[in-house]
């Protein structure tokens, strides 16, 4: 039978249904069909790759032996270890170009805000499944300090901090990255969590966090961090980290916070590589550096399933695994006999 879902403290539903639902290894070849297949770029070509630094902007943070250097006129940083600079073709504009649309003045402004490209390694098609802890450990790190690097500027009220991984998941270059968006505006969709979060007696992220450390959709929890399959789970194999303390954004973490934050991405991914073999895959931070009230949260979604007519009329997804038997495949727990 299947059931309708609410979210934890938003008026948000999903539909598990399990009864249309595959088996892990369905979901394998799946992914291997969608996800990881036709980039559009090779290590030949690759301007991410070390060696191909003037194929982009000058970076503005380049992180080598960890100290931290910027690019100049006079000198190009080499031989780093992360690299940082503001996207070629961005989304947004620290200086924008006069638009000439139709519908400026009708709530339209100029797209001021920056795009920022984090290289994550010098070396092309490299995994962050392949990555070792002290690797994932100064990632955390990079990521802090670029959140904080924005965070200072007067006009950035959001910066969204994510990354795409795989052609499904939106990703057009095979070379590892995330990137960076600083927004002038809060996006709806927090105003509406901060909300919902303003109306409850105490955070509700922590709340949850305890009850999903004793339930069936726990996955892993180390020192710091909590990850879980969210009861209210919108697509196959969702899965939340949350840490333990109670911070708003990434530049309230402590070094050990972040270094546990990247050992438990790694194992979720890794995770993911068992069950799913090697999907395409997003994740997200959500974060607000002006709301002490709000909970840092990581969502890992992996791209095994698509968006049809059902959830874009309704806003209501369907998903066919339930968070409790995506979590015990997660953790490793032996398959039921199919």
């Amino acid at each position: 039978m299947s059931e309708i879902r609410k979210h934890y403290f938003l008026p948000e539903y999903c539909i598990i249904a399990e009864e249309r639902g595959k088996r892990p290894s369905d979901f394998a070849d799946e992914a291997g069909d969608m996800g990881q297949k036709g980039q559009r770029s090779g290590p030949e070509n690759c301007a991410f790759c070390g060696g191909a630094e003037e194929k982009t902007p000058p970076a503005g943070a380049v992180y080598k032996e960890g100290r931290i250097f910027a690019d100049t006129k006079e000198k190009i940083v080499r031989k780093w270890d992360f690299r940082c600079f503001q996207n070629l073709f961005p989304a947004l504009s620290p200086i924008p170009a006069f638009s000439e649309l139709s519908g400026m003045g009708e709530g339209a402004s100029p797209g001021f805000g920056f795009h920022e490209v984090i290289v994550e390694s010098p070396v092309h098609g490299k995994k962050l499944s392949d990555f070792s802890a002290a690797e994932l450990s100064d990632l955390m790190q990079v990521y802090r300090d670029r959140v904080c690097h924005y965070r200072a500027h007067e006009s950035i009220r959001y910066v969204s901090l994510f990354k795409n991984s795989g052609e499904a998941a939106g990703a057009s270059l095979d070379h590892p990255h995330s990137q960076l968006l600083a927004l002038p505006l809060l996006p709806p969709l927090l105003k509406t969590e901060l909300q919902a979060i303003g109306k409850e007696e105490k955070c509700p992220y922590c709340a949850l966090l305890e009850k999903e450390k004793k339930s069936t959709r726990l996955i892993r929890e180390n020192r710091e961090c909590v990850a879980f399959t969210p009861y209210c789970s919108k697509n196959p194999f969702e899965v939340w980290i949350l840490p333990k303390k109670h911070v708003n954004y990434l530049g309230d973490c402590s070094k050990e916070i972040l270094s546990e934050l990247g050992e438990m991405i790694g194992y979720v991914l890794d995770s993911y590589g068992k069950v799913l073999g090697n999907p395409a895959y997003n994740y997200m931070f959500y974060q607000l550096f002006d709301a002490p009230e709000y909970h840092l949260n990581l969502r890992l979604l992996p791209r095994i399933s698509l968006v049809a007519g059902f959830e874009m009329n309704t806003g209501i997804y369907i998903n066919t695994v339930s968070p409790e038997r995506a979590a015990s495949y997660l953790r490793g727990d032996k398959l039921p006999e199919e």
